[in-house]
């Protein structure tokens, strides 16, 4: 049977000091290695789960804040198609200006093809206007404009509430007489390329029909700059709810960094402390060793 190891008082009141002191270097080495102070729920179970629902909400405010990314690159696309039309709109308006000063048939048939190639890209600009498969300001004849709807919080259910709804408008040119509000429409059968250049050549009328025309892109003009601005306007108030979501995303960030994360410097210094403190003590235990091993030999 092996003897029984007897130690000294000072001995091991040493030896439980390097414990506790290697134990404090080991848990200072983990808050050193993960930036933490508080790793799990055993370290600090109110911060951690405090942190936690912090950093949970921010996750969920940063979907929110994609959502109104999206929203806004929705309505700048609608806005660049809206430009585009009004320009176009306005080439058509400076054509018809022509050919209503035009005293030959001929000029006047070569202006109305002109204007008819123009009218075509006012469809073709407003189906283009798209981002993500929402439009708008679609002119597509098989379904109306799309409703834009932006979430401005993480909340659902009946809870969410807050949200903004952005109507979309039909910027289709028609052929109807009076079409829909919002739609850009233009005098009936006269929009239709074979009675717009009819209509224009014309020697007897010309000029009332030129000047129906004329009227009606006034009017589409009205309707593509009143729609631009709204839109605008929308697109404006989502920039200052991403603002606020992305400043609020990043208070919740730092408020759990606050809870969690471990001071960087203060531990550098409490591991060299420790790390002294363990080389003291080994040499303080090795000197007492040697003092018990001294008086022995005096025996």
């Amino acid at each position: 049977m092996a003897n029984d190891i007897t130690l000294s008082s000072a001995t091991r009141t040493n030896l439980l000091s390097l414990q506790r002191t290697t134990s404090l270097i080991g848990s200072t080495q983990e808050r050193l290695s993960s930036g933490l102070k508080v790793n799990s729920a055993l370290d600090d179970a109110l911060s951690f789960f405090k942190a936690r629902n912090l950093n949970n909400r921010a996750s969920d405010l940063s979907t929110v804040k994609d959502g109104i990314s999206e929203g806004i690159s929705v309505i700048t696309a609608a806005v660049q198609g809206l430009e585009s039309m009004e320009a176009t709109l306005k080439q058509m308006k400076a054509i018809a200006s022509s050919a209503r000063a035009a005293s030959d048939s001929t000029s006047r048939q070569k202006l109305a093809s002109q204007f008819n190639e123009l009218r075509s890209q006012v469809d073709a600009l407003a189906e283009d206007a798209s981002f993500n498969g929402i439009n708008l300001i679609t002119g597509e004849t098989t379904r109306g404009p799309d409703t834009l709807t932006v979430k401005f919080n993480e909340k659902t259910g009946s809870s969410a509430s807050n949200t903004l709804v952005v109507n979309g408008q039909n910027m289709s040119i028609g052929v109807n007489s009076s079409g829909s509000a919002g739609q850009l429409s233009f005098i009936g059968s006269a929009m239709t390329s074979g009675t717009t250049s009819a209509s224009w050549a014309d020697s007897t009328n010309y000029v009332a029909n030129i000047d129906g025309f004329i009227d009606n892109i006034d009017s589409a003009l009205t309707i593509v700059r009143d729609t631009a601005q709204q839109f605008g306007t929308n697109a404006s108030m989502l920039e200052i709810r991403r603002e606020f979501t992305d400043n609020l995303i990043n208070t919740l960030k730092s408020g759990a960094g606050d809870l969690v994360n471990a001071d960087m410097n203060e531990e550098s210094a409490n591991m060299l402390s420790l790390q002294t403190r363990q080389q003291l003590g080994t040499i303080s235990l090795s000197i007492a060793q040697q003092s018990e091993q001294s008086v022995l030999r005096l025996f």
